[in-house]
């Protein structure tokens, strides 16, 4: 019997101009799937397990009968990923900032986890985060 395969996770998001939000994640240091990764949606890969597509929002409104939220202007969620230092959490933040990102608010330092977040070009609230126990 061969082991399981790890669960994989795909965070699907609308946008408004795919390209722009390619531009801005690729800034970043992420890179995409291009087997995934076409005019109505990209695949921006996390880690080997965790995977952001980016759809086009008449594409996303597709696989729902709700309506899209403004992430302008409520939060649905937040997405907050891991770090491995405090010091990656200020460069990622810090490359996001400098690519069009807002920082809603300022770092918190709770003694055992430090975390900054921004606003991506849609309004997606992402969090960075390093928690003590973790290697860095």
């Amino acid at each position: 019997m061969s082991a399981a395969q790890p669960q994989m996770i795909f965070v699907n998001l609308p946008v408004q101009d795919l390209d722009a939000s390619k531009a801005f994640f690729s800034a970043l240091g992420y890179q995409f799937n291009p087997a995934f990764t076409d005019e109505n949606a990209a695949c921006m890969v996390i880690s080997e397990s965790i995977f952001v597509m980016l759809l086009v929002k008449p594409f996303f409104q597709q696989f729902t009968n709700k309506t899209i939220a403004d992430a302008q202007a409520t939060t649905e969620v937040i997405t907050c990923l891991s770090a491995d230092s405090r010091k990656a959490v200020d460069v990622l933040v810090d490359k996001a900032v400098s690519a069009g990102a807002s920082e809603p608010q300022p770092a918190r330092d709770y003694g055992f986890m430090y975390q900054r977040g921004f606003q991506d070009l849609d309004g997606h609230l992402w969090e960075i985060a390093h928690m003590d126990g973790e290697p860095g």
